[in-house]
């Protein structure tokens, strides 16, 4: 065997877990600290008969990252961040690097690393890879696929290819989806290959940046205010957060004692600014204004480290609903999470329904919370055994045809994996879903990897 790789039942257990609620156990765990080790690992497994699926931070709300199957390689050991390179505003990493470790390391140099998933804690920037991984101020960044410049990736074979993109403006050769092969693996969720290095686009830090909490007494006071401050000349927001009431409670119960106080839904934003730039303050409040908002009770995120602690409070949101979750795992309940999202002036009518079908099915309302301005929430249940996942379940099935017919889409941030696996041919053709197929079958033929994300 292998010195990387490891059948004991502890070592197992500790990788059987994810974010998703779900527990499976691997046959063995692969904990490479090297390229040539990741080969090794795949090459043996393919000698086997085998299956591996790759694994980062294992934040994954979708199960991408855990299996019962093979071998599950972690990668958390290729943690170097290789170079920064400030001249052409790059940084090349390894794919077990946390995100913020990378965030914070580029920021030492005076540049930004986009993609902020709200887990960068727990997030590896493979699993920003893997899972093409966005976050609040995607609004205006765009997710990481905006920001993969090249990438080092070990294919189903053993071999080891450097992908980059072109810097052409124009190219006419082949079909589009074959132009830039970079783009097979962002949010391919670790069924193409095994993203071991990556080399991301940085922006210059921005010299100053601007929070508010701007709370309402109707939420859609909140989402008309959002659907405004989209189109808005007079601000320029680069997030622009939702929070309901339940998501309020919790932000207040984790030290967020002036988050809109009795409110029943509030808006977080941020500005980013020249460090010479007047804070617009008075366009962000008299567009709040204009849109009813409760301004007595609005806050201003004035410093580095007060921005810090709105990031934090946003955060307890889903740690908290992971946490009530996992207490009803032995009965058969979860956290059952959404990231569905619709073009963002539909929004409104999404929520309404969104509440509406759990009321019909006998459902605790979800806590509601997230990107509203890309259109973008999470909605969070917590079902409690495994009866009431199954009607959960229902209500999400239902909300997610509504959705469709809006022009939205099942998922606009977490992936597939194998959680929504059923809901895939809700919105992607036969024809589309056969074109998938064919690029895994060139890739890797024998299905060696992640099997069950994406595709059964």
């Amino acid at each position: 065997m292998s010195a990387v790789l490891s059948t004991d039942a502890s070592v197992r257990a500790a990788f059987g877990r994810d974010a998703s609620g779900l527990e499976l156990i691997p046959e063995a765990v692969a904990r490479p600290t090297s390229v040539d080790e990741v080969v090794d690992v795949v090459r043996n497994a393919a000698a086997r008969g085998s299956t591996v699926t790759p694994a980062g931070g294992q934040s994954s709300t979708t199960g991408a990252s855990i299996t019962d199957r093979g071998v599950l390689l972690s990668l958390r050991g290729l943690d170097r961040i290789l170079d920064i390179d400030r001249a052409a505003r790059t940084v090349r990493v390894q794919a077990g690097a946390w995100i913020a470790d990378v965030k914070r390391a580029v920021a030492a140099e005076g540049l930004l690393l986009a993609p902020d998933p709200t887990s960068e804690e727990e997030a590896t920037i493979g699993g920003a890879v893997a899972c093409n991984a966005s976050g609040a101020r995607s609004l205006r960044y765009g997710p990481t696929r905006a920001h993969v410049r090249a990438l080092r990736v070990v294919l189903a074979s053993g071999e080891v290819v450097e992908l980059r993109r072109t810097p052409l403006e124009k190219n006419t050769v082949g079909y589009a989806m074959a132009q830039d092969p970079v783009d097979w693996f962002i949010g391919s969720e670790g069924t193409l290959g095994v993203v071991v290095e990556a080399e991301l686009a940085l922006l210059p830090l921005p010299a100053r940046v601007i929070g508010f909490g701007i709370p309402f007494a109707h939420e859609r006071d909140a989402f008309a205010f959002v659907a405004a401050a989209r189109t808005s000349d007079a601000i320029s927001a680069r997030c622009l957060e939702f929070f309901d009431a339940r998501a309020l409670a919790i932000v207040r119960a984790a030290g967020g004692a002036g988050w809109g106080g009795t409110s029943a839904a509030l808006v977080y934003a941020e500005q980013a600014m020249r460090e010479d730039a007047e804070p617009p303050l008075d366009a962000w409040l008299a567009l709040a204004e204009a849109h009813c908002a409760v301004i007595a009770d609005a806050q201003v995120f004035d410093s580095e480290s007060a921005l810090r602690d709105a990031r934090r409070l946003r955060h307890a949101v889903p740690a908290h609903m992971n946490e009530r979750g996992a207490t009803h795992r032995a009965a058969g309940g979860r956290k059952v999470s959404t990231d569905w999202a619709v073009p963002y002036a539909r929004l409104p009518e999404a929520v309404d329904a969104a509440r509406a079908a759990a009321d019909a099915h006998g459902v605790e309302q979800p806590v509601i919370y997230g990107h509203a301005g890309n259109g973008h929430p999470h909605e969070n249940f917590i079902a409690r055994d495994a009866d009431e996942l199954r009607t959960v379940e229902r209500v999400v099935d239902e909300t997610l045809r509504h959705v469709l017919r809006l022009g939205g889409t099942v998922a606009a941030e977490h992936g597939i994996g194998k959680l929504k696996r059923r809901w895939l041919p809700m919105q992607m053709s036969e024809l589309q879903i056969r074109a998938m197929r064919a690029l895994r079958r060139e890739l890797d033929p024998a299905g060696m990897f992640a099997p069950g994300n994406i595709l059964p």
